[in-house]
């Protein structure tokens, strides 16, 4: 009988996961199952340029997994049992329960409300390709794509990596419309001096409004309202004040944090069933410098290579390899022709030295373009002989790591 390895979510940590997991083990020995709620590989990195009016690539799943002999199952994960060691889905056929033998969670992240009141009825987000393309729509309506525009209003709630991204594509994109970012804490507070600066020159020229140490109390259908009473006028507002993992896996009676996210050891591995491996947004792991690593597309390439490498290497009776975990750099697009690399130390403060500008920009592209190629071409390098299982699987000496939490 095949050993049934399911992963859960077609994301960049899922995805990558998968396809290498089906580069490096033998068919012979493996049943290899991907569930994703829907049937595209989404780019969620660049959800914000889809939202501006961008067109975005969305390769088909199932062009993606062609000839790695990977079975897509489209369907919505509803439940984890572990102790039954089995997936319960929903589909258009009914769903049910789906069994494993080494199971992949990386159901990712989703927009974080923070029970602010109006933010499910009101806000978009950019969170998924669904909302996106909602958000997408409703700035079609208000245009503004020349200057001379019908000036209308756009609020961007959330001055984090996305907030920055989000609030300066649509500026760029729709000058008519006017952007203001709302910053719980100062602008750009993870950045450089030198980068904070660049930044807020880059909102200056753009014209966005910026609102630091404001917080918002509520969101209604026409308006943001702020802790200081302040009342914004917001034709659409955009909620990017942090993001939240599937509450699933606490559901399901698997170590969690009180974050929601999975508890692992240093190989990904689940502290409290061992046939279960975490990746990207949905795991809490340290980094090499003893810091939580944060949920970004390059942690998701981390987690995801060191769950690889623990899986081949106790499913096959090889040693496993450490991956490094590093926090090495924030790759920040101010639209199309400005951005900021700013490069992090090993304490996960930035250095004082920056780029800016289109060297920037031609970095952040460099970065997404290498993350689509490599999740759209799992075949790439298909060996000839891939490794088959051990006759019985197990840990080898002194590799299981220490628990992250």
């Amino acid at each position: 009988m095949k050993h049934r390895i399911v992963v859960l979510g077609a994301g960049y940590a899922g995805a990558y996961v998968a396809g290498n997991l089906a580069r490096r083990l033998s068919p012979a020995d493996i049943e290899l199952t991907v569930v994703n709620a829907v049937p595209d590989f989404v780019q969620r990195q660049r959800l914000n340029q889809l939202a501006a009016g961008r067109d975005i690539e969305a390769p088909k799943l199932t062009d993606v997994f062609a000839g790695t002999g990977i079975r897509l199952r489209v369907a919505r994960v509803t439940a984890v049992d572990p102790e039954r060691a089995v997936v319960v889905v929903a589909d258009a056929d009914g769903g049910g329960d789906l069994g494993y033998d080494t199971l992949v969670y990386a159901l990712g992240s989703h927009r974080d409300d923070h029970g602010v009141p109006g933010v499910a009825e009101h806000a978009f987000d950019v969170a998924g390709r669904p909302s996106a393309l909602r958000l997408r729509e409703r700035l079609d309506s208000l245009g503004g794509l020349d200057r001379q525009g019908d000036g209308g209003s756009v609020v961007v709630v959330g001055d984090g990596l996305t907030g920055i991204e989000t609030a300066t594509e649509i500026a760029e994109a729709r000058p008519g419309l006017s952007v203001a970012l709302v910053a719980r804490g100062e602008l750009g507070a993870r950045l450089s001096d030198g980068a904070r600066g660049h930044l807020r020159r880059a909102c200056d020229r753009l014209g966005i409004t910026v609102l630091e140490n404001t917080r918002v109390e509520a969101v209604e259908a026409t308006r943001v309202l702020c802790a200081d009473g302040t009342a914004l006028a917001a034709d659409a507002t955009v909620w990017t004040a942090g993001f939240a993992v599937s509450p699933i896996a606490a559901a399901g009676g698997l170590e969690v944090t009180e974050a929601g996210q999975m508890v692992v050891d240093r190989t990904m591995r689940s502290v409290s069933h061992p046939d279960v491996y975490a990746v990207g947004d949905s795991v809490f792991t340290l980094g090499d410098n003893g810091l939580p690593l944060p949920m970004n597309c390059g942690s998701a390439g981390f987690t995801g290579r060191q769950a690889i490498e623990a899986i081949v290497g106790r499913l096959t009776g090889r040693t496993i390899a450490n991956v490094k975990l590093v926090y090495q750099y924030n790759a920040i697009s101010l639209g199309q022709r400005d951005g900021i690399l700013q490069l992090i130390d090993g304490e996960a403060e930035p250095k004082p030295r920056f780029m800016g500008g289109r060297k920037a920009v031609r970095v952040k592209a460099g970065i997404q373009k290498g993350a689509l190629w490599g999740t759209s071409h799992p075949t790439f390098g298909l060996p000839r002989r891939r490794h088959r299982l051990a006759a019985a699987p197990k840990t080898p000496t002194g590799t299981s790591g220490h628990a992250a939490v």
